[in-house]
């Protein structure tokens, strides 16, 4: 009995080490960057993973990622989107605009 536990301990812990350490899978490797006016520096989001609302003035989007990014008209990532594919850019609506990776 106390080996069959003893096992079992083994085998979760190894499972929660190798869940803890690797990345998620659905984070994208690379940058995307937000171009909002010659004013501001670029917005640069490195390796995103999840929803982001884009500054109020963004003018441009750029995927310098290597998954293809979505953008949306709301803050929350809700609404339909726009796919821009690694390596594209888009024009995006200055306002209370999204993005996810």
């Amino acid at each position: 009995m106390r080996r069959i536990v003893a096992i079992a301990a083994t085998a979760a812990a190894a499972a929660v080490l190798t869940i803890g350490v690797s990345a998620p899978a659905s984070a994208a490797q690379g940058q995307v960057t937000v171009f909002s006016s010659e004013l501001t520096p670029l917005d640069t989001y490195v390796n995103p993973s999840g929803c982001y609302k884009l500054p109020i003035a963004a003018h441009v989007l750029t995927n310098q990622t290597d998954s293809p990014v979505h953008v949306y008209a709301d803050p929350f990532c809700v609404t339909p989107s726009l796919t821009v594919n690694p390596g594209y850019g888009s024009h995006v609506a200055a306002g209370s605009g999204s993005f996810s990776a």
